[in-house]
């Protein structure tokens, strides 16, 4: 074709060192033409057609691909493809020229190649994202690691074309700089490795309840990439912790309970021992008439009852064989008021037990189970349980320990 032009050039008397150079710049013009007519058609027709089609289906996938420019990508990497394969012709009188241009097409396609796959990464990513398996795995960080390694080897592509070297010569010395590799990508390995081991273990995921007093952090995950977790505190504020000290410095993760049948109360107070005494005539007339108490102290009464009668015990003294108290009556009576709120869940454990006495008097803890696990009911679950606490107790003559004389500690308020 171009020696037909050349010999057309030269029938008009046209010198031939005008006409080659002349004939080349016309296959050139001609070849540029050629090749936006063709990207035209594929961008007006095709590209058109396809954001047509896919925003009458059902499936988001496609939807992600045109919104991520993945065909627009696909359809950018005719143009150098045309433009390699007519370069031997179209500059067939300058042959030192078609290995430079060959060069320089091959680094446009290459670049062309990495930003399709970064988009079709971004597209998997916003894809699994949404999916139920976005939450087990760090897709994230898996993608970051991916993207990594496609700029890396596309540099290494480009930069081995430009000084005339196979990349093979490239990858193969990469060995001798793997110290210098570690150092610089030493927070990407540490991370990646990280993110490995919290979704193989399924440590933590997106939308998980994690406490790390050390960096500040006691809230949702709301992101998990390659180097770093983000956490949104309650106080909306945002921490951004290193992924790997999760795995080296351990951290809480509330998604136990948020999976469980209910949320923990784990609540004491301290009874003054002074107030601990038997039941006597008048404080058992008051209790009898509890409904809640009705049953045990039937139950309870009997049991004494044996019991005396068994070691023969001489009741014109309290302190031979067995009486009730009104502490131990109290915990009956607590434990049976907790069992009876609907809101406790009381196929979990449901306990009133005593600790260690100290100079502070006799602590008391409420071990229970609400059924909600929302923060807000569940807080108003155990404040009404208190309340009920601070309320009875003088019911049966006990009371509070109460420090006289300290100063209250002023406690730090966060907006």
């Amino acid at each position: 074709m171009l020696d037909s032009l050349l010999l057309f050039l030269e029938s008009f008397r046209i010198d031939r060192a005008i006409a080659m150079p002349l004939a080349t710049l016309i296959g050139v013009v001609a070849a540029m033409l050629l090749i936006w007519i063709v990207e035209v058609i594929l961008k007006k027709v095709l590209l058109r057609f396809i954001s047509k089609f896919a925003a009458r289906t059902a499936t988001k996938l496609d939807d992600l691909l045109v919104r991520y420019d993945v065909f627009v990508w696909v359809a950018r990497m005719v143009p150098p493809v045309l433009a390699y394969r007519m370069a031997g012709t179209v500059l067939r009188f300058y042959p030192d020229a078609v290995p430079v241009v060959h060069d320089v097409l091959i680094m446009l396609f290459a670049f062309v190649v990495i930003m399709l796959l970064i988009s079709t990464l971004d597209v998997l990513y916003e894809f699994f994202s949404r999916h139920p398996v976005g939450t087990r795995l760090p897709v994230k960080s898996i993608v970051q690691v991916i993207k990594t390694i496609i700029v890396f080897i596309g540099l290494i592509v480009v930069i081995s074309r430009l000084i005339g070297q196979s990349p093979v010569v490239f990858f193969s010395g990469i060995g001798a700089f793997t110290a210098v590799l570690l150092l610089i990508f030493k927070d990407s390995i540490l991370g990646l490795v990280a993110g490995v081991q919290l979704s193989s273990n399924d440590l933590v995921r997106i939308g998980d309840w994690i406490e790390m007093p050390k960096y500040g952090a006691d809230g949702d995950v709301i992101d998990i990439s390659l180097v770093t977790v983000s956490v949104q505190n309650f106080d909306k504020s945002i921490v951004v912790i290193p992924a790997y000290t999760l795995i080296s410095e351990g951290f809480r993760n509330w998604r136990g309970m948020q999976e469980s049948e209910g949320r923990r109360i784990k609540r004491s107070f301290s009874i003054d021992m002074q107030s601990i005494r038997f039941l006597d005539d008048e404080l058992t007339g008051k209790i009898e008439a509890v409904q809640l108490l009705k049953p045990y102290l039937k139950e309870r009464r009997q049991e004494i009852e044996n019991f005396n009668r068994a070691v023969m015990a001489d009741e014109s003294s309290p302190v031979n064989g067995r009486r009730m108290t009104n502490l131990g009556t109290f915990r009956a009576y607590l434990e049976a008021y907790v069992r009876s709120m609907a809101k406790i869940n009381t196929d979990m454990m449901v306990m009133i037990r005593y600790l260690q006495p100290d100079a502070f008097g006799l602590p008391c803890e409420v071990y229970c189970f609400t059924r909600t696990k929302d923060w807000a009911a569940y807080e108003a679950v155990q404040a009404d349980i208190m309340d009920h606490i601070f309320a009875v107790l003088p019911f049966f003559d006990l009371k509070v320990y109460q420090l006289q004389g300290a100063t209250v500690p002023q406690r730090a308020v966060r907006e």
